[in-house]
């Protein structure tokens, strides 16, 4: 089917529909319709124009990992298409831009003036040893269009990252980078994500790192997918499922500094749906490594929030993305 033929109203673009239905019963709850544009087939014609609405672009840093080697492509395409048009996008083509490179948001961060980690990004598999030397020991690995924990492992020694690269073991990155990066030992054992909806603060989880992992994604399907590689842990000493893994974090509200600090960030580079990740250092330091503008809400934590009463991430996403069609609708009258 042409994406031309589509008709007015809320779109979601994405390439893993497995990340959907929590969305898909939020707008059911609200009684709102929306289309899915999946970008693993389809076409457009380039010299037509799009539909009317809002595009949501649920673009993954990760989609080569489901087979999806192509998506990001399509993703430009289509998103170049929209803004050419003048189409209201959510997370567009220079959003898409920062999901798949932590290069881009490491530079862009510390320009702003946040506290990453120093990082040292290596160009094939080549200099790997040698660029590992300039850093103390221990230090962590981790690919460059991440997502997922993608590459992440922490190394003690020299001699350890040497057999790892010379092994069988050794992942080269979807786009051949490889970053070197310091190991920041954490205050306590648990990072904090903020989830961020329209720009704006929403809510703060604390997700517990107890058991040294590092694939922190909070969506169910990610779970899923972590017990399937580790079946011989999962249910037991792993804490793959562990409800109480993501809790919110009530000491952070829009008031907090950081928060404050990230809203205007985000408000410059037009992100306006993303989850941050900080962690707080033994020394006091809050240090910010990670934006991902494909975020996924917890289930645990989002359930407990409605039944507080209180307005989920999932809801908040659907009230959202209503409004801006409202607008968009209120504007042709």
């Amino acid at each position: 089917m042409l994406y031309n033929d589509y008709n007015e109203g809320i779109y979601i673009l994405h390439e893993n529909p497995e990340w959907i239905p929590p969305f898909t019963q939020a707008f059911n709850r609200a009684g709102v319709g929306f289309g899915e544009i999946v970008l693993t087939k389809g076409a457009m014609d380039i010299d037509s124009i799009p539909p009317q609405g809002v595009f949501w672009s649920r673009l993954s840093a990760s989609s080569h990992t489901r087979g999806n080697v192509y998506s990001k492509e399509y993703g430009r395409a289509i998103l170049t298409w929209l803004e050419s048009h003048g189409r209201r996008v959510i997370n567009g083509s220079s959003v898409l831009e920062l999901e798949v490179s932590k290069v881009r948001q490491y530079l862009a961060l510390s320009k702003a003036g946040f506290r990453t980690p120093k990082t040292i990004a290596v160009f094939g598999k080549e200099d790997l040893l040698e660029c590992a030397k300039r850093l103390p020991t221990p230090f962590i690995t981790k690919h460059n269009q991440g997502g997922k924990g993608l590459g992440v492992r922490r190394f003690e020694s020299l001699e350890e990252f040497r057999a790892y690269i010379e092994s069988s073991e050794f992942e080269l990155p979807i786009d051949g980078i490889t970053l070197l990066q310091e190991y920041i030992e954490s205050k306590e054992f648990f990072i904090t994500r903020l989830e961020f909806i329209g720009g704006k603060f929403h809510y703060a989880v604390r997700v517990d790192t107890s058991n040294g992992a590092f694939e922190l994604c909070p969506a169910d399907a990610c779970d899923i997918e972590r017990s399937k590689a580790l079946p011989e842990i999962a249910g037991g000493a792993c804490d793959i499922g562990r409800a109480d893994k993501f809790s919110l974090r009530t000491d952070i509200d829009s008031d907090t500094p950081l928060v404050r600090a990230l809203e205007q960030f985000l408000q410059a580079h037009r992100i306006e749906v993303a989850g941050v990740e900080f962690i707080e250092s033994v020394s006091g330091e809050i240090v910010v490594y990670d934006i991902n503008t494909n975020t996924n809400y917890n289930s645990v934590v989002e359930s407990s929030l409605r039944e507080q009463g209180r307005q989920a991430a999932a809801d908040r996403i659907v009230e959202f993305l209503s409004a801006q069609l409202e607008t968009i609708q209120r504007s042709k009258q």
